[in-house]
């Protein structure tokens, strides 16, 4: 199996978009083909179809090379939760939580192990490894127990690319400070530096790339000019960089809870070209948006808590009283409830929390985790849509036990099985389980135009493909600009 890595001089210098555009060029060029992270820490996650977890960005890579993810390609993944602790998905399942002290004392070599038998496997069915880096490959201080860079790269000998986004500033000190602190092992596998996300006259800048490959010795393979494309990104820091622009028909507010996860959920809703999305603080003003939405959560209760101090949870209740329009997914759906209950105190120091009380059922916080793709049709509203999508959550909802006590408002199903959601009577408090239910085209375009009608705005063609088919166009996209500026023969012919 050939290999290539690609790795950063800092985090969000662009190595996931590289390496996801390297799948899609080689996918292109006839490579069977897979991606890598051998340690991914993200709260963005996806399911594969054996039930296991993978982070999201590891999902789109083999999406871009043309082949199924599997947990292989991301045999670590590290949710982060709160109190310097993460969760630890060790071969897509679940294997403890813990802290980054004892992390590296208790997985350290069992994840090195999990990552070179996932490459055996992977060597078994294709013929070429792209692999992606973590943050960067010379933090002297982690260098000895980093399962994601450089030692990756050396156990496969893979020739590497260094990326460097100098629209931050200091790139050619990003560089040469990062080869500098690689051994001599390490740096001879650097084959080659990307500089990424360039505003302004690309001459300006050839009298400081002569001096770079002059003084290090390795060659600039490219310059990729900074580019407006949507792109998943690995963590909510990108939340801060997001802003929809121009005046759009319909305006959704995304609450920006303290342990958001997989908000890329709302990737389909970016690319509706009349819709805004807001991602907001909890201590600002809500507003009276078209629709707020309640994202997943990494730990239902602490976020629950967030909204009732920041005055959030009161400012969602007057905005369901005055007509507006709240959809919570996973543990935002979890929070929708009357009670949320931890009878083991797996996420707080109570056995019970109180909820927004905008839907009437309870939720049971249990041990055991669910994680599985779904496939369902839709009954209410929107009779008889296909609908497919992913679980990733730790609790059980359910109405309450008293049948004596009549519930205060009534209830539908959304789906066939009624425990994926579920909406109130007059449609304003929406609730599910299912993440990447905004993927389904015709669902999306259906809810969308709920909002529009409210609005008295013109209903929008629902007949439309899921977002995977607009999905294409940008990866697509992606590997046109990445093998119109980038010159990859040095990484392929070693």
């Amino acid at each position: 199996m050939k290999s290539m890595m690609v790795v950063g001089t800092t985090s969000h210098a662009g190595k996931s978009f590289i390496t996801t555009a390297i799948c899609r060029i080689l996918a292109r060029r006839g490579w069977h083909v897979t991606p890598f992270k051998g340690q991914n820490m993200a709260l963005n996650a996806y399911v594969t179809t054996t039930g296991g977890e993978i982070g999201y960005a590891q999902a789109v890579q083999a999406w871009a090379a043309e082949t199924n993810p599997r947990v292989e390609m991301n045999p670590i993944l590290l949710k982060p939760q709160g109190n310097m602790t993460s969760q630890v998905i060790l071969g897509g399942k679940a294997a403890g939580i813990t802290t980054a002290t004892n992390y590296y004392k208790q997985y350290f070599e069992k994840g090195w192990d999990v990552i070179v038998q996932s490459l055996e496997r992977l060597a078994i069915e294709y013929d070429f490894v792209v692999c992606e880096g973590a943050g960067s490959p010379a933090e002297i201080n982690l260098k000895h127990r980093d399962l994601t860079n450089m030692r990756v790269a050396k156990y496969l000998n893979a020739p590497t690319l260094l990326v460097v986004d100098i629209d931050r500033g200091g790139a050619f000190a990003h560089v040469v400070g990062t080869l500098e602190l690689l051994d001599d092992s390490e740096r001879a596998l650097i084959k080659g530096v990307v500089i990424n996300k360039f505003r302004g006259q690309r001459s300006l800048l050839d009298s400081g790339i002569e001096w770079l490959e002059s003084y290090t010795g390795i060659p600039v393979l490219g310059v990729i000019p900074w580019q407006d494309i949507s792109f998943s990104s690995e963590d909510s820091l990108d939340l801060l960089e997001r802003h929809s622009k121009g005046q759009k028909d319909i305006n959704i507010t995304v609450l920006k809870l303290p342990h958001i996860a997989n908000f890329t959920d709302f990737e389909p809703l970016d690319a509706e070209k009349t819709v805004s999305i807001t991602y907001l603080d909890l201590q600002n003003n809500l507003g009276y948006p078209d629709a707020v939405i309640i994202p997943g959560s990494k730990t239902t209760i602490n976020d629950l808590i967030a909204l009732n101090k920041s005055g959030m949870a009161q400012k969602l209740q007057d905005y369901v009283a005055a007509g507006g329009i709240v959809l919570g997914i996973c543990g935002g759906f979890q929070m929708l409830g009357d009670m949320v209950f931890d009878p083991d105190q797996l996420e707080g120091n109570s056995v019970s929390y109180p909820g927004l009380k905008l839907l009437p059922i309870e939720t049971v916080i249990t041990p055991e985790k669910i994680v599985r793709q779904r496939q369902t049709c839709s009954v209410h509203p929107y009779l008889g849509f296909p609908i497919t999508g992913y679980e990733i959550h730790q609790g059980v909802s359910r109405l309450p036990k008293n049948k004596n006590q009549p519930l205060r408002t009534t209830i539908h199903a959304l789906f066939e099985d009624r425990s994926l959601g579920i909406v109130n009577d007059n449609q304003s408090v929406w609730g599910c389980y299912l993440h990447g239910i905004f993927d389904n085209g015709a669902w999306r375009r259906t809810w969308l135009n709920y909002l529009r009608n409210r609005r008295g705005l013109p209903s929008l063609p629902t007949g439309i493909p899921n977002y995977r088919e607009q999905r294409e166009v940008v990866l697509n996209q992606l590997a046109d600009l990445v093998e119109e500026y980038i010159d990859l023969t040095p990484l392929l012919n070693n």
